[in-house]
């Protein structure tokens, strides 16, 4: 069974290892590759976990940072994602014999 899983988003920290402590210092530096964020945006970016990112600003990212990837983005095991059993089909708590039939269209006098 395949356990569900889920990132850590480590911008903040990777900046403050290259002495970048203010959200501001990305603006300069995605600007020069062609990002326009406005402060607002980049200050989302450093402070939130994004849930959706372009390539373009994360390889941007990685450029500025001189980093790699999975320095950026961590994966991680999803809380409560604890593998539950499957219940084999047929199982008591089945509702299959409770499902509607199918209805049949025919012809007035034929069945």
């Amino acid at each position: 069974m395949t356990s569900l899983l889920d990132y850590r988003w480590n911008l903040r920290q990777v900046m403050a290892t290259r002495g970048m402590f203010q959200t501001t210092d990305l603006t300069g530096p995605l600007a020069e590759r062609g990002i326009q964020l406005s402060s607002s945006q980049v200050y989302r970016l450093v402070v939130e976990r994004p849930e959706r990112l372009s390539l373009k600003v994360l390889m941007a990212l990685m450029d500025i940072l001189e980093c790699r990837m999975d320095e950026l983005i961590e994966p991680v095991a999803a809380p409560g994602a604890a593998a539950r059993p499957k219940k084999a089909v047929g199982a008591e708590t089945s509702i299959g014999h409770l499902r509607p039939r199918r209805a049949r269209i025919t012809a007035v006098g034929e069945e």
